[in-house]
């Protein structure tokens, strides 16, 4: 069960949002504005903050701002009415982790509820499990059913990071950009030759598949 903080000042939402948190698990702890939600946050802690932007005595983005302060992984979910680009660039430059614009989709609203509590729990534990799989971050090791399998770094890399955010697409570019850096030999063709190399090592991996997104990259799917 997470505990998940809500600062929204419309109080029927708020009731509507909390009631479907605690129907799948979780424990809600309503707040009407910003304030509200840090003095919660500093007494009790949270596993996550679920906020709007544009509330009374203290805003979203100034929340958010006060929060990174002193926490630096407390996963950040923006739910605005907001929509136009400039909102949506200051709130993730004050430190949200995600965002979601009103009217929504409560069952949209909890999937990205449930990405950033397992993205959350992934950076803490350095380890991640996907079906049959284990992976652990600092010993850079996967084994599929006790047997390690023989990834390279980079290969590990790869895998660990498709893992970490299952269905969101990595365009061939942002992954050369960040695993190849600075080798001016690698080439798009260099990422499908490694997506290759790693459906092979972990054909005997059960709880995922790697899919190619024609035209655009890779994503990992959770079977």
């Amino acid at each position: 069960m997470a505990k998940i903080i809500v600062a929204e000042d419309d109080g029927a939402l708020c009731r509507l949002i909390c009631t479907a948190l605690t129907a799948n698990g979780h424990q809600a702890i309503a707040c009407r504005d910003g304030a509200q939600a840090l003095a919660a946050l500093e007494e009790g802690g949270a596993d996550l903050l679920l906020t709007d932007i544009m509330m009374p005595v203290m805003d979203g983005f100034a929340l958010a701002e006060r929060v990174r302060e002193g926490d630096k992984t407390l996963p950040i979910l923006f739910l605005t009415a907001l929509d136009e680009k400039p909102a949506k660039l200051r709130g993730f430059s004050v430190g949200a982790d995600d965002y979601v614009t009103k009217p929504f989709d409560t069952d949209l609203l909890l999937m990205r509820v449930a990405a950033l509590l397992r993205r959350a729990n992934i950076e803490r534990s350095r380890s991640l499990t996907a079906g049959n799989l284990t992976m652990n971050l600092d010993e850079h090791t996967a084994y599929a059913d006790g047997q390690e399998l023989p990834l390279t770094v980079r290969e590990f890399d790869l895998l660990y990071k498709l893992l970490s955010f299952p269905r969101r697409t990595f365009t061939r570019a942002q992954l050369m950009d960040e695993f190849w850096d600075y080798d001016s030999s690698a080439t798009s063709r260099t990422v499908d030759v490694y997506m290759s190399k790693l459906r092979e090592k972990t054909a005997a991996c059960t709880g995922f598949e790697i899919v190619t997104v024609h035209g655009l990259g890779y994503k990992a799917v959770l079977k």
